[in-house]
């Protein structure tokens, strides 16, 4: 197989990669996808950095084994955790990319006055995008806050409903994002829910969504590389390492079509 006809690999702990891979398939429509979502680990926000870098390796593995050109971390907590672990793992066999670095690259280029951060447990306390915000916007404020209930949520299936709202109100209600006039969606699993964040700041905040901007920096990086594909895609894989009805559920939706959802048990 040619080098620009072998498959993006896309992970995530579960459905919220989904949303970068729909991305994918808008703005990179000659692509393959290979998806594997770690549904028997997730969440991963209440995991330790050692045991996603375990997992996260395991999933790149996968990934390799079905001869991916890139591995794209599509889990802002394995990103904060992994990536830089992998790329010195992996680097030099296959193009690493992450989810965070292009988000913190997109809202330095926005000159935000205050700047929210919402996320997991785990990348919420790992300052990631802290740190790398103020490197690349000193003038930015940004403020941080732990969403942990929005991931289970999510994956439950409760979405657009009373119970998520109430949830959703809640976090957003506290007095960190207050004055905000920027929210960096710091998990790929709240996009499925962006609507009902924009809604409660009364469209006056920028959402910030990560997928599509994690997605145009694929095609950025396909193409400096010479690697985008120029012939017939292969079909999209979907694997889970754990059954989950939701997940079939979202991925039809987010896809329009049929998924091929396969279970692979990388652990055993």
């Amino acid at each position: 197989m040619e080098a620009s006809n072998r498959p993006i690999g896309v992970f995530d702990s579960g459905v919220g990669g989904l949303t970068v891979a729909q991305a994918i398939r808008q703005i990179l429509p000659g692509e393959q996808i290979v998806y594997f979502g770690d549904t028997a680990h997730l969440p991963y926000g209440d995991k330790s950095e050692e045991a996603i870098r375990g997992y996260s390796r395991k999933i790149t593995e996968f990934l390799l084994g079905h001869d991916a050109k890139v591995v794209l971390i599509a889990c802002n907590s394995a990103s904060a955790s992994a990536y830089e672990a992998l790329l010195a793992e992996y680097g030099r066999r296959v193009i690493i990319l992450d989810v965070i670095n292009p988000v913190v690259e997109y809202c330095a280029s926005r000159n935000f006055q205050r700047l929210g951060v919402i996320g997991t447990k785990l990348t919420v306390n790992s300052g990631t995008y802290t740190r790398k915000l103020k490197e690349a916007s000193p003038s930015t404020s940004v403020v941080s806050l732990a969403t942990p209930l929005l991931v289970p949520m999510i994956e439950e299936g409760f979405i657009f409903d009373d119970i998520s709202n109430a949830i959703i109100r809640t976090y957003l209600s506290d007095q960190k994002l207050s004055d905000i006039n920027g929210l960096i969606l710091g998990c790929t699993h709240y996009p499925i829910i962006r609507n009902q964040i924009s809604k409660f700041f009364n469209f006056n905040v920028e959402v910030v969504d990560s997928a599509r901007i994690v997605a145009v920096r694929l095609r950025e990086t396909l193409e400096k590389h010479d690697l985008v594909n120029r012939g017939k895609a292969g079909e999209d894989l979907f694997f889970v390492s754990d059954f989950t009805d939701y997940f079939e559920k979202i991925a039809r939706m987010f896809f329009e079509s049929s998924i091929n959802l396969l279970k692979a048990d990388i652990w055993s």
